[in-house]
């Protein structure tokens, strides 16, 4: 199979936007979680005789954070403007991930039509999220939507390397110069 320049583009731009969501995810659930980071401050300050209440310490831990997570929501928009682009090269170019010769090929491409419904799912979600209070969605439907939100970002930490592993397994086995072709759209790179 040749993959097209459009959906070469598309693949990297959405590995680009892919990679800097989960980054900004687990920066957010680790280093820095507003929990782990509000507990360090009101014990640092307090060795320095300084008292500061659990809810200062949060609002300050969420201040430090809050630069990186509008990375987040920048790439969340970056990921929402690149389905679009999938869906015209859809109707352009139609599907690329059709083989179905053999169980392992249903199995692939049965994972690919999840990844499309999930990561359609994560940009109208994150979307709603970001955007839900202004437009008068209630805190608790917005819980609701975040709660459904932030478990399925784990189908993308699971897929990511699965994917990776997937393609070089492949590219050194049965579908040599895969890689090539999604790079350069040539069998030999």
């Amino acid at each position: 199979m040749k993959y097209s320049k459009l959906l070469r583009v598309w693949h990297w731009l959405n590995a680009i936007a892919i990679f800097a969501l989960l980054g900004t995810f687990f920066l957010r659930k680790t280093f820095l979680s507003w929990r782990t980071n509000s507990e360090l401050i009101v014990q640092k300050l307090s060795e320095y005789d300084i008292t500061v209440t659990a809810e200062v310490a949060k609002v300050v831990a969420k201040t430090i954070r809050a630069p990186m997570w509008e990375w987040h929501i920048i790439f969340g928009y970056v990921l929402a403007s690149l389905i679009l682009f999938r869906i015209y090269i859809f109707v352009k170019e139609g599907l690329s991930f059709k083989d179905t010769s053999s169980l392992h090929k249903m199995g692939v491409s049965s994972l690919y039509v999840i990844f499309y419904l999930l990561i359609v799912f994560m940009a109208i979600s994150g979307i709603t999220l970001h955007l839900g209070a202004d437009i008068g969605i209630s805190k608790e439907i917005l819980s609701s939507i975040k709660e459904i939100h932030e478990p399925v970002a784990w189908f993308f930490v699971v897929f990511v390397p699965l994917h990776i592993g997937g393609v070089i397994v492949a590219d050194l086995t049965q579908e040599r110069g895969l890689v090539s072709k999604m790079i350069s759209g040539n069998d030999d790179g």
